[in-house]
């Protein structure tokens, strides 16, 4: 049965009888193939509706439709664990799994989470946002039901991106070597490992995971075992057979039966397989190929582009007619997002210095480095899933007298934070840290918010951190940071900012001196609002309503000491503000500065509560956590007498 092909998306929710006939995937195993090919249609078809009135994750889904349906029909879910990396590709695993229609609430504010998460469902039996962790996690269920003397099956499913980073090689070779009862999938979307799909692989894969196959596999075994050497040519044929059509060779050489590549679109030889694979013993690797956004034309043809839609608005009747392109929101105000501010200044400081080598870690689009990588090649480097590598890479570079500009995300810094603190900071190498989707991002909840980047970097010795206020600040500490002789990081939120104008020069903003942007005048006089970063536009509206003074202070490390003395001298409340945990922030630093000096004034720190935020858009969750401009001025209200 051929599969089904989209080239819009569908502005009314879709016809699935077949998928609303049940909430539990228990009802997919007693399924035949006909069936589960029009379940594998219907899947597609109301992923894309879903996705098309939330917004979210897109090309991922569509391209694990098939592996999808075939996972929770050969495994007895939510018994056996099934463990998605990152969490991309889970939203036809979470619509399966009982949650059909509460996915039009995904990744907004109460409802679905982004990622798989364990609070959400028992069929999430992992929760995810960063990538490699499933081998790992699976692991250590494989060896806990061992261990329980229970023969539960766990199965992770990483993509080939996911794959190149440490981590998952270390689970696979500790599963390897402790001999696990555990299926890895390689869901291979880049044709980054093999190209050999066809006929050959895919009979190849039927016949090594056959039953009579493998048992005569075991049986050889013990005969040939009797006979000096031969054990050891059989093993090493079979490997060459397999090396000839597969990369099989790596993984078996860490101890995984290494079976295919095999089309991850082909619903009958996905079912038949992973029913083979799921009672083997031992570690099991099955190598599918898939195509991201597939089924979807469009997604198909741009794949990068199709990873995440924005929601779409609904139409009028009249123009509800043709094929459907990818969404595009205008804003009202021609602003440049704070990514594009750090992709522009990198060309440019590029252009001026020959030294400057620019770094990611998968990261080329959402971090803006597209222009850079076209125009100054040989200085781009993208590692590829790799915190750790980058952060150790720039180390190396910076070793040789080069300038190193390491674009990550907060939230992914801290993976390499090791990294930063042995191979960097302690060896005082100049490396400069653009530091990205600081503070709240959004919709892709507490796995992505960079909500304690100013705690873990403020107590490494030797390290320099900026925060802009604006986008013209942004530019000129970017300038400041690279050429401090140290390392140095500047960290920006997600999105706009309030939209001043962007000087094209590349003069440094000096590191460590504050800026007054309004002195209080009449009863406000006694608040001094000292602000960090991204609040800074909250903390002026705030200043107007109190007629408080309003201190932008632009570093955490180094604090500005004299205008934090001053303002101590001059005014009976200081409230710090930050949008990054309150704990070890740029308020605990100025408290620590006050102490020091044997200042007594009342301090009021506000920040983003001890807690793990939920998903929703920016404002909301500004306003729940008390960080827009009313519930700033409540709390400073609430502390007054």
């Amino acid at each position: 049965m051929p599969m089904k092909l989209f080239d819009e998306i569908p502005r009314e929710r879709p016809a699935t009888p077949l998928l609303d006939s049940f909430d539990h995937p228990a009802a997919l195993r007693a399924m035949n193939d006909k069936q589960l090919a029009q379940l594998a249609d219907e899947l597609r078809a109301y992923l894309l509706y879903s996705v098309g009135v939330s917004g979210g994750h897109f090309g991922a889904g569509l391209g694990v439709v098939e592996l999808s349906v075939a996972l929770h029909h050969a495994f007895h879910t939510p018994d056996d664990r099934l463990v998605w990396d990152v969490g991309h590709q889970a939203y036809p695993h979470k619509i399966l799994t009982g949650r059909r229609e509460a996915m039009l609430s995904i990744r907004q504010h109460g409802g679905l989470a982004a990622f798989p998460r364990r609070a959400e469902s028992g069929y999430d039996t992992f929760g995810v946002g960063h990538s490699s962790t499933s081998i790992s996690a699976a692991l250590g269920m494989a060896l806990a039901a061992r261990a329980q003397g229970e023969n539960r099956r766990v199965c992770a499913i990483i993509g080939d991106g996911a794959l190149s980073a440490g981590m998952a090689f270390e689970a696979l070779a500790h599963a390897g070597h402790v001999d696990a009862n555990m299926l890895v999938i390689l869901n291979d979307n880049e044709m980054s490992i093999s190209e050999n799909v066809g006929g050959m692989a895919t009979y190849l894969a039927r016949v090594l995971s056959s039953k009579p196959y493998l048992k005569m596999r075991e049986e050889g075994k013990k005969v040939l075992s009797h006979l000096p050497g031969a054990l050891e040519l059989a093993r090493r044929t079979e490997e060459h057979m397999k090396g000839m059509v597969s990369p099989a060779t790596l993984f078996e050489e860490m101890g995984f039966n290494y079976v295919g590549p095999i089309d991850g679109h082909d619903l009958d030889t996905l079912t038949e397989t992973l029913e083979n694979l799921r009672d083997l013993e031992g570690p099991q690797f099955l190598h599918v190929k898939t195509v991201k956004g597939k089924g979807f034309l469009p997604a198909e043809a741009d794949q990068i582009g199709y990873h995440a839609i924005t929601k779409l608005e609904k139409p009028s009747v009249a123009s509800n007619t043709g094929p459907l392109k990818k969404p595009i929101i205008k804003e009202a105000a021609p602003k440049k997002k704070y990514c594009n501010v750090f992709g522009d200044w990198l060309c440019d400081m590029a252009a001026a210095d020959s030294r400057l080598i620019g770094i990611t870690p998968a990261m080329r689009e959402g971090s803006d480095l597209i222009r850079f990588s076209k125009e100054y090649s040989e200085r781009y480097f993208d590692v590829a899933i790799a915190e750790q590598h980058a952060v150790t890479l720039a180390a190396g570079m910076a070793c040789e007298g080069m300038k190193p500009v390491v674009a990550i995300y907060s939230t992914f810094l801290q993976r390499g934070y090791d990294q930063l603190i042995h191979d960097v900071a302690v060896q005082h190498l100049d490396v400069t840290f653009a530091i990205d989707r600081a503070g709240l991002v959004g919709e892709d909840g507490p796995t992505h918010h960079g909500s304690m980047d100013l705690s873990f970097l403020r107590c490494v010795p030797g390290m320099v951190i900026l925060a802009p206020a604006d986008e013209a600040e942004c530019r000129a500490m970017l300038s400041a940071a690279y050429h401090h002789p140290g390392p140095a990081a500047v960290r920006y939120p997600r999105g706009t900012g309030p939209g001043v104008t962007i000087p094209d020069h590349l003069e440094a903003l000096a590191i460590g001196q504050a800026e007054v942007r309004r002195k209080a005048t009449g009863e406000g006089a006694s608040i001094a609002l000292l602000a960090f970063g991204s609040v800074n536009s909250a903390a002026a509206e705030v200043a107007d309503r109190l007629d408080a003074t309003h201190i932008n202070m632009r570093s955490i490390k180094p604090l500005d000491r004299d205008a934090i003395l001053h303002a101590a001298d001059e005014h009976e409340l200081l409230v710090t503000l930050e949008e990054n945990v309150v704990a070890g922030g740029a308020g605990s630093a100025v408290n620590e500065l006050l102490h020091a000096e044997g200042v007594q004034v009342e301090v009021l720190n506000i920040g983003l509560p001890d807690a793990f935020v939920e998903h929703g858009t920016p404002a909301e969750l500004l306003r729940d956590c008390g960080l827009d401009a009313d519930g700033i001025e409540r709390a400073i209200r609430a502390r007054l007498p």
